[in-house]
């Protein structure tokens, strides 16, 4: 057969990208062309110093590993997995011969990051995931017939992945039901709780968990009313406050979720447990790091470090607290609130 009698291939079609409906498409799958895994453009959010939609930077690795110090053949327990950021560096250094234990009561994520640890090499021998409130670390660890762990660390920050979907609700960013639930199926969401909130509770509410100074003007118009979206209790909280400049009243959006999402997961009565039972939890020598986001937080954690010290259950304490590199603040801005402290249990209580 001649070359000009040879069949020809039929051309392979261009493969376009993705196109997006208009400059500012409204979709949450259409706004961020990230959420999907294509790597180039994931590439280019992060040199921009953002998180891809969909996933979590985990914040001062560096430092966690500092002062956790793990070392080969480590029990060691990550209170809150999340995306498995610092779980996957802690694993890195307790092999061979560590086991790391990970814990989340989020039972959306949870499944997603330990298929995540799965495909890193981590298999059953050296990691296990327990869907699990931090609240219930001394009864997991019993669960499993430990003593005790060497090395401890609860990230108490919510995780972009949570942030990032709307359809939890935890920020008004993008519109979805007014939920906030770390566990959607307990509890109630926090279109719930302030529909039947009365004013003056919610307003203790705004002062203590977000120490926010305009609680007493939002409190009697917030309380009571129904909420169904994220979108719709932004919108009433800006109009509650019309002479605030752009900033300062996103900053107080930001407060008001803040202290509905702490009330409706219950957050520092889970915080307090776990600081109480964590000397128990520790083995002698074992080191236990917290990383908290906002004062309620760091305050609790400072007053039950001193005062287990004093009572001589922990040997040593962060002197001072420990803050984000100006480095990593530029490029993760949402590691900017964040605060490190940690213990260290003495050889014998």
């Amino acid at each position: 057969m001649s070359e000009e009698n040879l069949p020809v291939a039929p051309p392979v079609p261009h493969q376009r990208r993705k196109r997006y409906g208009g400059k500012n498409p409204r979709r949450f799958e259409e706004k961020y062309k990230e959420h999907g895994g294509d790597a180039a453009t994931i590439a280019k959010v992060l040199a921009a110093g953002k998180t891809p939609v969909g996933t979590h930077r985990p914040i001062m690795v560096a430092e966690i590993l500092a002062v956790l110090a793990p070392q080969p053949g480590e029990i060691a327990v990550d209170c809150t997995l999340g995306y498995g950021g610092h779980a996957q560096q802690i694993l890195s250094k307790i092999l061979p011969g560590g086991k790391l234990f990970g814990l989340d009561q989020d039972p959306v994520e949870l499944p997603k990051t330990e298929a995540r640890l799965r495909a890193l090499g981590f298999d059953e021998t050296v990691f296990t995931a327990h869907r699990s409130n931090f609240a219930g670390l001394l009864q997991a660890l019993a669960a499993q017939n430990l003593a005790g762990a060497d090395v401890i660390l609860a990230d108490l920050g919510v995780s972009s992945m949570q942030i990032d979907d709307p359809a939890r609700g935890f920020s008004v960013k993008h519109d979805g039901p007014l939920d906030m639930r770390m566990n959607p199926q307990r509890s109630q969401p926090a279109s719930a709780l302030l529909k039947k909130i009365q004013p003056a509770a919610l307003a203790e509410l705004l002062v203590d968990f977000a120490d926010e100074p305009n609680a007493a003007t939002l409190a009697p118009l917030l309380a009571g009313k129904a909420f169904a979206t994220t979108r719709a209790l932004g919108d009433a909280i800006r109009a509650a406050l019309p002479r605030l400049g752009k900033d300062d009243s996103d900053l107080t959006v930001r407060r008001v979720f803040q202290a509905l999402r702490i009330a409706v997961n219950d957050e520092f009565s889970a915080l307090e447990t776990l600081l109480r039972h964590l000397p128990a939890c520790l083995m002698p020598g074992g080191r236990v790091a917290i990383l908290t986001f906002h004062s309620g937080e760091d305050r609790r954690v400072k007053k039950a470090f001193t005062e287990s010290q004093r009572n001589g259950l922990y040997s040593e304490i962060s002197e001072e607290v420990i803050r984000p590199t100006p480095e990593e603040r530029n490029a993760n801005p949402r590691s900017a609130p964040a605060k490190l402290r940690w213990a260290r249990r003495g050889s014998s209580f």
